[in-house]
């Protein structure tokens, strides 16, 4: 059950990044996962979308050169 929570929290946090969601989704999330859920995944997506932007501009610049 438990990874099934965080597999949750990572889909509400990744919507919420794309600023894309439902209010019945929202209202589902804030009854089932708890606050250190959805901040723990929120780091964990943001680390990951600025390792994802690093990396690209790097092979970018690799590749131009």
């Amino acid at each position: 059950m438990a990874e099934r929570s965080n597999l949750k929290a990572a889909l509400a946090v990744f919507w919420s990044f794309l600023g894309v969601r439902k209010r019945r989704d929202y209202d589902s999330d804030a009854q089932d996962l708890t606050p250190a859920q959805v901040v723990i995944a929120g780091l964990i997506g943001g680390v990951t979308f600025i390792l994802t932007i690093l990396l690209v501009v790097y092979l970018v610049l690799k590749f131009v050169k």
